[in-house]
């Protein structure tokens, strides 16, 4: 029966984990360009702000499922968000107004290649008119490299961008990962980054020059939400950054379902307020770790799996010292499990606890299943309460049914016609004090 408890209580845990995660399928950082001594003699109106040369600009992208659409991202004081470098971010300062990539004016980028560069956070859109796209998939050439615009300050012949490092992957010559965009996107709020003057005093805009944005206070919000350019991969821009540091991220987001449902996503999951969810993905750079639910060192909040960080295998039991039945091997305890002196009938636990000794048996088929389910169980010979609960993947209880109280074999049939497709867990709880659990599929 410890056993029976042991892998349904941590696969109920993975069933949950993994359905949170799946709404957010990665975070995509993709090197945008490397700047060279071409890029580094553009001045900005004779400032001494200049593009460093061997800089790298970084796009983020945030991967979602089909159907999901970012609304915001944001920081609050439980989850703040961060955005830093090992140095100073560059900042091209000649955009008036425009402190995120969804306001810049894609005509600037001819006369002023380096805005190109720029640093900013957005949702989608990485110019007016034009979504943020991977260079891998741009489908229409470049708008911005080369002879594309006038060579900066210093007028260079062949125009700016033209570096073809190959640790950039495709020169923004051939591919600039801009493309129209086709959806109308309507109201943009934005707080937190401005100050009493209206200004835009974080690295992203005109006035500081700094290696980090970390805020408990801040939010972009697109109040429609977007999505990604491509329907079926769903990758949506969030931020462009440019800095010849290491970058690192900790972003927060929230997310719009194809019915307008909003879920919060963080990456720091200290503190868990209702409807937020830790999402692993939104660390960067990504933190792997031990991703067995059998191992106490388990966690859903790694990102990727690193088989030598399990270690210590769970056991369930009962450890308080205190019990009849207490289990010295244990590592897990199952408060459920244990029997005191004084209630233990001469210290006989298959009379005192009958749940631990008699043989209790859930199945449920077929899986997966279209219109109706038969659970089928077992609860002992001993009488017990039995309730039964189906939840979807968000937790939500969907349906429950008390059986009342039951001593034999049971076949019960649940109709599920009017789910919808996906994932389930049904659970089965005895007694008040056992619950077992199954996951089945609705197709």
């Amino acid at each position: 029966m410890i056993k029976h408890f042991t892998y349904f209580y941590f696969l109920t845990l993975l069933f949950f984990s993994t359905s949170i995660k799946a709404q957010i399928e990665k975070l995509t950082v993709e090197t945008y360009y490397i700047s060279d001594l071409n890029d580094a003699t553009d001045t900005i109106n004779g400032s001494v702000r200049l593009l460093e040369t061997g800089s790298k600009t970084y796009r983020v992208y945030v991967d979602l499922k089909p159907g999901y659409k970012i609304k915001s991202i944001y920081g609050d004081h439980n989850h703040p968000l961060k955005i830093t470098s090992t140095s100073n971010f560059y900042n091209n300062i000649d955009r008036p107004n425009a402190n995120f990539g969804y306001l810049i004016n894609n005509g600037w980028f001819s006369a002023n290649p380096t805005i190109a560069l720029d640093s900013w956070l957005t949702l989608g859109l990485a110019t007016k008119t034009q979504n943020g796209i991977l260079k891998t998939e741009d489908p229409n050439g470049s708008l911005i490299g080369g002879v594309n615009n006038s060579g900066g300050t210093a007028s260079i012949p062949s125009g700016l961008l033209i570096n073809n490092d190959a640790t950039a992957g495709i020169p923004l010559t051939v591919q600039d990962g801009l493309v129209t965009k086709t959806t109308t996107v309507t109201q943009w709020i934005d707080n937190g980054f401005k100050d009493f003057t209206g200004i835009d005093s974080t690295v992203f805009g005109p006035v500081k020059i700094g290696s980090q944005f970390i805020t408990t206070n801040s939010y972009l919000t697109q109040l429609d939400g977007v999505s990604g350019y491509s329907a079926d991969s769903n990758k949506v821009l969030v931020a462009q950054l440019t800095t010849k540091g290491t970058i690192a991220l900790e972003l927060n987001l929230e997310l719009l379902d194809s019915i307008g449902n909003t879920t919060k996503y963080v990456a720091n999951g200290n503190v868990l307020l209702s409807g937020e969810f830790v999402n692993p993905f939104l660390t960067y750079p990504t933190v792997c770790g031990c991703q067995d639910p059998s191992y106490l060192e388990y966690s859903s909040s790694y990102a990727c799996n690193n088989p030598l960080a399990c270690i210590n295998k769970i056991v369930c039991g009962c450890m308080d010292t205190l019990a009849c039945n207490y289990d010295s091997k244990a590592n897990k305890n199952l408060k459920a499990l244990c029997c005191y002196p004084g209630y233990c009938n001469n210290r006989d636990i298959s009379l005192v606890c009958p749940e631990i000794s008699n043989a209790i048996e859930f199945d449920l088929f077929p899986n997966p299943a279209q219109n109706q389910l038969t659970l089928k169980f077992k609860v002992g010979s001993v009488p017990n309460e039995v309730v039964y609960s189906i939840f979807d993947s968000f937790g939500t209880l969907l349906l429950q049914k008390n059986m009342g109280i039951l001593s034999s074999s049971i076949d019960e049939q649940v109709y599920i016609s009017n789910f919808k497709t996906g994932l389930y867990l049904m659970r089965v709880s005895i007694g008040g004090s056992i619950n077992l659990n199954k996951m089945f599929m609705k197709n």
